[in-house]
């Protein structure tokens, strides 16, 4: 039997990036908050001091940070006619666990996504035409646009103490920047991160084929700084130590050291840690949530925490796994595709080259996390067109190192043994001596990738999985294989040794090997409820005291990482509910 608590204004299911912003600001404004987070407290000081840190076994391998598959796992299949298996081990995405989530052992790419996001089925449409959307693509318009967002991006790039070069300032382009990105207001926080040996071999090369290389915009402090909530960042390092590792100067923007102390501070806020929610609870007239139920993972006590509002934040799976186990919203059926809750489910496609130089010592082991070139000529240049490849969407590419780890950065030519003396001769001799050059790509919804709940398999609480049914379709195969050529005639214009081409993933997707945490969809934001879970504030369609904040609300998914809008989207809800919701709770947009 759950104890019940007494009631709050607020709970918050989740404490990473958007479970902190919302805590911090509505306690701030004077409500009584309660944040749940199933995992443990962490801290810069306790956890990710030098020299444990700096451990890949602990971090990489066994995954210190991460959710524990044994107690709460996905179902996966690549399409309905399949049996879905549970993933057992963590592979191809790493959901983060604790005080603070995925936003303390991410890499820190930053992007503004920009109207081609928002508005992507009517920019489509007007240049291109309504045939030219396959039938099964289920894009839509968020509902949202780039100047609502513009300020939120800027608020959270300089609380996340964002490095980066503007290449868009007030519509005046400018050298150095991206000349494709939309209007900023202002500079980044920082300059841009000092560039790495394969950051300025990439920019040459690229820039004379006639792109239009950049720095990637990055949440690692260039210099020592100090956010607009006066919280101090140490100047980042370029240990190698950085994607799925806290960070042993502060110097990456986390929510551990940033928006969370500052909500601990107020009265208003109570944390509850190792406490892990079930369900949402909805009144008997299923229009509003009550609360939620939650169970204390270190001695198995139930509880149920009544609250005026209830602020989903926890990573973007979780938080659909929760509206489909709470019965919030109607269920998605691929087939006669009514219901909104499990719909478009995206990730993101890729390809990569490595590059071999003899003579060149790249040392791997000295970079940032966003230790990147990049290029956008291939993704937000509206003036590539599309229609000669077949495709919607784009993608990026860039060259540099990210976390290029002893154990795990093992590049050797193709064809080279995967064990003996021969590998060994190889992985010491090309640890130094080679880089990659790789792209990201966006990936479309279509109607057959989603997510119900697994009639078989259960997690630790008894309850039933969520099952994920996703695979690459035609256009991720057809921008997969224009993104390889472009990688592979900018590694060929560099005049490498030898190289390992690009190719395009067009085999059935696996979860098995590891590729981006960049899950997006779900419980996706819209104009209207037949279409989506979420109106532009991410208020529930179905209960209008519940909102949802996290990747899970994107309609598709962009080759940029999500954490920046996210970010941006959570101070626009936080505002939302402040100067709105409070005055006159209710649906903010009719229905």
């Amino acid at each position: 039997m759950a104890t019940k608590l007494k009631e709050v204004d607020v709970v918050v299911v989740g404490l990473g990036w958007t479970g902190g912003i919302l805590a911090k600001e509505l306690a701030e404004a004077g409500l009584k908050v309660v944040a749940l987070e199933r995992g443990k407290m962490m801290s810069t000081a306790q956890d990710f001091g030098v020299p444990q840190v700096r451990d890949e076994l602990r971090y990489v391998q066994r995954h210190e940070l991460m959710q524990n598959a044994a107690k709460d796992t996905l179902t996966i299949r690549n399409n309905p006619t399949q049996d879905a298996l549970p993933m057992r081990r963590l592979g191809s995405f790493l959901p983060g666990e604790g005080v603070g989530g995925s936003g303390i052992h991410w890499s820190g790419h930053t992007w503004r996504w920009t109207d081609m996001e928002f508005k992507v089925r009517s920019m489509y449409e007007e240049r291109y035409g309504k045939a030219y959307i396959p039938n099964d693509m289920t894009i839509q318009d968020w509902g949202i646009t780039y100047a609502e967002l513009e300020p939120y991006y800027e608020k959270f790039e300089r609380v996340a103490a964002v490095s980066g070069k503007a290449g868009n300032l007030r519509g005046v382009i400018q050298p150095g920047g991206n000349p494709f990105e939309a209007p900023r207001a202002n500079e980044y926080a920082l300059p841009a991160l000092t560039p790495i040996l394969s950051n300025v071999m990439f920019a040459e090369a690229a820039g004379k084929l006639g792109y239009h290389p950049f720095p990637r915009p990055s949440a690692n402090a260039s210099r020592p700084y100090t956010n607009p909530d006066g919280v101090r960042f140490g100047q980042c390092q370029y240990c190698g130590f950085c994607q799925r590792f806290g960070c042993e100067a502060n110097a990456k923007g986390s929510p551990h050291h940033t928006v969370i102390p500052l909500a601990m501070k107020s009265p208003n806020f109570e944390l509850r840690a190792n406490s892990w929610v079930t369900k949402v609870i909805k009144d008997p007239a299923g229009k509003r949530v009550t609360g939620v139920t939650y169970t204390n993972v270190l001695n198995g006590e139930e509880f149920e925490q009544p609250a005026t509002m209830v602020l989903l934040t926890a990573y973007a799976i979780n938080n659909v796994h929760l509206m489909l186990l709470s019965g919030i919203g109607r269920a998605y059926d691929p087939v006669s595709q009514q219901g909104v809750i499990g719909k478009n489910y995206c990730y993101q496609t890729g390809a990569g080259a490595t590059l071999f130089f003899e003579g060149r010592n790249f040392n791997p082991f000295m970079s940032a996390g966003g230790s990147s070139s990049t290029m956008d000529d291939f993704n937000t240049n509206w003036d590539f067109d599309r229609s000669k490849h077949g495709f919607i969407g784009g993608y990026t590419i860039g060259a540099g190192f990210n976390t290029s780890l002893p154990i795990g950065n093992r590049p050797v030519p193709r064809g080279t043994p995967s064990w003996g003396k021969e590998w060994k001769a190889a992985t010491a001799k090309s640890y130094q001596t080679a880089m990659n050059i790789g792209g990201s790509g966006s990936v479309m919804a279509n109607r057959y990738n989603y997510f119900d709940l697994d009639p078989t398999y259960r997690n630790a609480f008894g309850q039933p999985l969520m099952r994920m049914t996703f695979d690459y379709k035609e256009n991720e195969h057809k921008m997969g294989r224009h993104a390889s050529q472009m990688i592979n005639d900018i590694a060929k214009s560099m005049n490498p040794t030898s190289f390992n081409t690009a190719t395009a993933r067009t085999e059935p997707w696996t979860v098995v090997p590891y590729q981006s945490t960049h899950n997006t969809g779900g419980t996706i934001m819209g104009t209207n409820p037949r279409q989506s879970a979420l109106n532009k504030y991410l208020q529930s369609w179905d209960a209008h005291n519940l909102f949802v904040v996290g990747a899970n609300v994107f309609p598709h998914n962009s080759s940029y990482n999500p954490t920046g809008p996210i970010g941006a989207l959570a101070y626009w809800t936080a505002d939302a509910i402040k100067n709105q919701y409070l005055k006159n709770p209710g649906p903010l947009v009719s229905a």
